[in-house]
């Protein structure tokens, strides 16, 4: 019976487990986590199906005892698609593993890649492991790295036909002051970028890249769908490039987390979100120091984002007075589902901890209250369709993919 399941079965798709983004995964359920038990499934299915090779081996005397054996036991093997996630830790294992997808039983074939803590040349030895058919986004993460390491390990992603998602997170890197050494790295990354040509969706959070976004994006052949640029250390000379890019009509979301709004980039935003208007799906401007006045001057704009399903307000010191006025205004979306928002300033006050560290806390009661008459407020107005909330953890827009 076995035997009969196994010479059937050809693909088992464990890239559902769960349907969510790599590393967003409920009940502690990581990526890594997953990757790790499938890692040891092979292992162990390689381990036993040796182990019964001897045995058939030992009970089969002589030449064509031998190979009868052999024979009974060579199955096609399954593929197994699945994303995975390593680390130090789970490297040289999961290495082996890929690199004996060839022969074993369980051939890990992977969809999404994620590398933490790694050294360039160790993602690069993974990468090219990779079996290239089915890799559709690749996620790297580089801690106090430069744009030396990322000309290093981009021509291995040249490899993937269909990859359409990039997350580059180089963390420690500052591009505010450009030498001419520096200007050749960033070229050399940019022409990189546009020899990806099913790029559309580029993650470069937490990369300091002041003032550079169109270096980095100059080279790229197809409009982006997906760009985030959450904590970037944008200027307005960035968010002015992107708007007259051919970018923006094209972007579905847009992740501005951290733009410091109050540092004369209003204006850049308000014309960029003009221009996206008609096809933003998903809005992040979580945490832009975001005051009642600069929501107040945005609402307009945003209420010409016509398809808009998804906007993150969270972490920004606004009042609920101007909740309740973004409320009403955004009534007449018909798309919108889902607005993240910060705690309201009257339910929060500053506390001091025992070792001195000031920081803001929540009245549970009051926030309550301020809960309640925003749901209020939507079942007067019929729309009990659009969830407003300020668990930003609970409550995530879909995944590119997913749209």
């Amino acid at each position: 019976m076995a035997h009969s399941f196994f010479s059937s079965l050809h693909e088992l798709d464990m890239t559902g487990l769960p349907d969510s983004v790599p590393g967003r995964t409920p009940a502690g359920l990581t990526t890594s986590f997953i990757t790790d038990i499938l890692v040891k499934a092979c292992v162990e299915v390689s381990k036993h199906k040796l182990e019964l090779q001897r045995r058939k081996s030992r009970r089969h005397k002589g030449s064509s005892g031998v190979a009868r054996a052999s024979a009974a036991l060579r199955l096609p093997g399954v593929d197994v698609l699945a994303d995975l996630c390593t680390a130090k830790c789970s490297y040289e294992t999961l290495r082996k593993v890929i690199r004996a997808r060839a022969t074993g039983p369980l051939r890990l074939k992977c969809r999404e890649f994620q590398a933490k803590q790694l050294p360039p040349y160790k993602i690069v030895r993974l990468l090219r492991s990779l079996d290239p058919s089915r890799v559709r986004r690749v996620n790297i993460y580089l801690s106090f790295s430069g744009f030396k390491e990322l000309s290093f390990i981009l021509p291995h992603l040249l490899r993937f036909p269909q990859l359409r998602s990039l997350q580059l997170q180089v963390r420690g890197v500052g591009l505010q002051q450009v030498t001419p050494e520096l200007a050749i790295k960033i070229r050399s990354v940019s022409r990189l970028l546009g020899m990806l040509p099913s790029l559309r969706e580029l993650n470069l959070g937490c990369s300091k890249i002041s003032g550079n976004l169109h270096q980095l994006l100059w080279d790229l052949q197809a409009p982006l769908n997906s760009l985030e640029l959450n904590d970037c250390s944008l200027v307005p000379a960035d968010l002015t490039f992107l708007s007259q890019s051919f970018h923006a009509p094209a972007l579905k979301i847009l992740d501005l987390s951290h733009l410091k709004i109050s540092q004369g980039l209003l204006e850049p935003l308000q014309l960029l979100l003009e221009k996206t208007s008609a096809s933003l799906l998903h809005l992040y401007l979580s945490g832009c120091d975001m005051a009642d006045s600069h929501l107040d001057t945005l609402i307009p704009t945003l209420q010409r984002c016509s398809r808009l399903r998804f906007l993150d307000l969270s972490y920004n010191p606004l009042s609920m007075a101007a909740l309740k006025n973004l409320l009403q205004k955004t009534l007449e979306l018909p798309y919108l589902q889902l607005v993240v928002y910060p705690e309201p300033k009257e339910c929060c006050h500053m506390e001091s901890s025992e070792l001195g560290v000031i920081k803001k806390v929540a009245d549970k009661e009051l926030l309550a209250a301020a809960a309640a008459e925003i749901s209020q407020l939507l079942e007067n107005s019929g729309r009990t369709d659009i969830v407003w909330t300020y668990d930003r953890d609970n409550h995530r827009a879909p995944d590119y993919f997913s749209l």
